[in-house]
This record gives structure tokens, sequence and C-alpha cells, in this order.
């Protein structure tokens, strides 16, 4: 929200009087925003649920239990009616809500952990729309009650540049040739596209013919180059990762890639999410995994990752001609432009330095009961629920 005049200033403690800041209600129905310079992608940010408006009186005296259900106040379709911790949700519709009321008038929304027991539950009529796990895909596939959806998400493994062997750019090309990204979509079996580049498919300046393709001769010449030929005398690496049973899959994936492709032996290393990104903020490890989904859809919100100040750049990477062309698309309302300028950011990005390895873009993958109508996946794995219904139970 730094887009807007005087936010960071207001934010950081540099004023102190908020009606300086670029935001003002000129009437019951109208927010006007300042912004500090063209911003083509500021419609999106208003999206973003960051965006959305709360009581700032509630918050300030129901402290922590203001999201409770006899505190919150909210503008969408449904209102939170019940909230058991840990175990489900209820919404009920919003009596004052402003368009079309939904069709439902109950919805239960239940917190499970395991995909697994989520798809137990929807064969026995517990539920009409859940999650469903990998080995059960190709079970269903076929049917109608089976959706699949790419999303706005990005997966990369990062390497640390202050740390060797890394530091060197032909070792981190080497090991991201050596990669055969066809793998995953067979081994995790979710509809996964495989990627080389960064910006996700299905968002402007998506494109899959930037990046490091898998190419052994030339990952075994740039190993030989670095010094290492035929992995000879190659240091030891750890592969740090979050753990969850597809980072684990792809984590074996890559170990038994680089061992056959390159005769690099990695060890593998994983951490509890809390625990993990402690770490990569302190003092992140050589080679790391992370992913990326969209706050809201433009390529400004994954590209801006990896610029030098970007608090999410743990890398260490730093290059002024990828600073500066992320700053021009930033303020760029030409789209075919803005194409352009991050083509080439994403060559620097993807190519040329390559401080990440983009690995695969998610997908969703979800069952859906034939009698629930206007049901949609959507990109950024967003539920909109207003217009769907049930008919024909």
């Amino acid at each position: 929200m730094y887009d807007i005049n005087n936010a960071q200033e207001y934010n950081s403690g540099k004023i102190k009087d908020f009606f300086l800041v670029g935001i003002k209600a000129i009437n019951k129905h109208t927010l006007v925003v300042d912004l500090k310079k063209p911003t083509p992608y500021f419609p999106s940010i208003t999206t973003f649920m960051v965006t959305f408006p709360l009581r700032k009186d509630i918050v300030e005296k129901q402290g922590s239990r203001w999201t409770e259900p006899e505190n919150i106040v909210t503008n969408g379709p449904f209102i939170l009616h019940k909230w058991k911790h840990e175990y489900k949700i209820e919404l009920k519709p919003n009596k004052r809500y402003y368009a079309n009321k939904p069709h439902l008038d109950k919805i239960e929304m239940f917190m499970i952990v395991e995909t697994s027991t989520a798809l137990t539950l929807y064969e026995t009529g517990g539920l009409d729309i859940a999650g469903i796990p990998p080995i059960a895909i190709l079970h269903y596939k076929e049917s109608p009650e089976y959706r699949n959806m790419p999303m706005l998400r990005n997966n990369y493994y990062g390497f640390n540049l202050t740390k060797p062997p890394f530091n060197d750019v032909r070792i981190r090309r080497a090991f991201s040739k050596a990669i055969d990204r066809s793998e995953f979509p067979k081994i995790l079996k979710g509809g996964e596209v495989p990627a080389t580049s960064w910006i996700p498919k299905g968002m402007l300046a998506y494109n899959p013919d930037i990046g490091l393709k898998y190419n052994l001769d030339e990952a075994k010449r740039l190993l030989k180059e670095a010094g290492y030929p035929d992995g000879k005398g190659f240091p030891k690496v750890t592969v740090v990762f979050n753990t969850g049973p597809d980072n684990q899959i792809i984590a074996e994936n890559l170990q038994a890639q680089w061992k056959r492709n390159l005769n690099v032996s990695v060890e593998l290393d994983n951490q509890e999410w809390k625990v993990y990104l402690k770490r990569l903020k302190t003092d992140a490890p050589a080679i790391f995994r992370l992913g990326w989904g969209a706050d809201f859809p433009d390529p400004d919100n994954f590209m801006n990752l990896f610029t030098t100040e970007s608090g999410n750049n743990n890398t260490k990477w730093s290059n002024k001609r990828y600073d500066k062309l992320i700053g021009l698309a930033a303020i760029e309302m030409d789209a075919e432009k803005r194409i352009k300028l991050y083509n080439e950011a994403q060559r620097v990005l993807c190519e040329t330095d390559a401080p990440i390895m983009p690995l695969f873009i998610s997908a969703q993958n979800a069952l859906v009961k034939p009698y629930v109508k206007g049901y949609m996946l959507n990109p950024m794995d967003i539920l909109y629920l207003k217009d769907v219904k049930i008919e024909g139970r």
C-alpha cells in the first residue's frame, strides 16, 4: 500500500496526521485514493484481503477476540455465525449485503488437516466439496465430479549467493540445467505445470520460453568449468526445505536427478515451517525451497520479491539492472511495454544470474458433488460462494 501518497511515511511514524495520507472518503459510497505515481496494478491490489475494511473501534475494544462471531463485522455476502476453533466454521447469509443475496442458507466448513480424511468424508456423504490427495486423482480423473485448475503459484529452490558453492553462477546454472522438470507432474500427479520462468501461467507476462531448460551436456560443461569435472571434489551441500509430503517428494527427486545427471550428492534436511522461516530470515541455507502464491493478480507481486530491498529476497542477490526493470514495469501503463520489461527482467532472474531455480506451477484439485451448482475453482485459491446453490439433491 506504499504506492499511496504518504502511506509509508505515516506507517513509519514520519508523519502523524492521517489526513495527509492519500485516502479520502468523500461521501458514504466513494473512496478516493491519491497515488504517488502511475500504478497499473493498483486496481488488482484492491482485491487483496488486507484492503478490506475493518471496524477499528471493534478491533481496539475486543483485542484478539475481534474475529469471534459475536464481535466481527464484515461486508461480504455471508457472516461468520459460529466458529469452533480447530474444527469448523459456520457461515450464514448477511442480511445487510448490498447486492444479490446468496442462495445458500448455511455453509459449514470443516478444518481437516489430512486430505485422505476429507476424501473419506466426501465419499461417505459427509462433505459436498473436498480437496483430493494426489494418490486418488487417477481414480477420479474421468469423473464429472473432479475439478482441476492451475494456480497463480510458483515453486522454486533458491540459492544463497553468499555461500559456496552457489556464489558461482556456473554452479547455479548447472544445477538448474540438470533438472528435468517434466518429472514433477508425473510424481505429484496433481496437474502441475513445469516451469523455468517465474511469472506463473495465467498472469500477464507469463513466458514459458524463458529460463534454463534441461540440457545435460551444458550442465556438465558448466560444472567442469567451475572446477568439478563429473562432480569430482564437489563440496558437501545440504538441501533444506519445509516439512510436507509434496516437498519431500520433490526434494528426493532433485537429490536423485543431481546424482544421476551431475554425479553430485546432496543431503536433505526438512524443518517445521516456523523454524524454517526463522532460519531463512537469519541465516538462509546454501540452497532452500520456497514458493509464492499471488496476493493480487499482477506480475509485480512476483517480480518485486527479488529486488534488492525486498524482505522476501532470501538469496542475498542484488542486480541494479533487475531493480530498474521492475521499477519501470511498475509504472508502465501500456501492457505490451510492461510485458517486454518483465521478459527482460525474467531473463536476468532465471537465466543470466539464476539466483532461483523455478520448478513448477501448482494446481488445485477438488471433488464437487453433482448437485452443487455454481462452484468454481479460482487460480488464487479464493472461495466465492455467493452464487453456489444446491439442486436435485
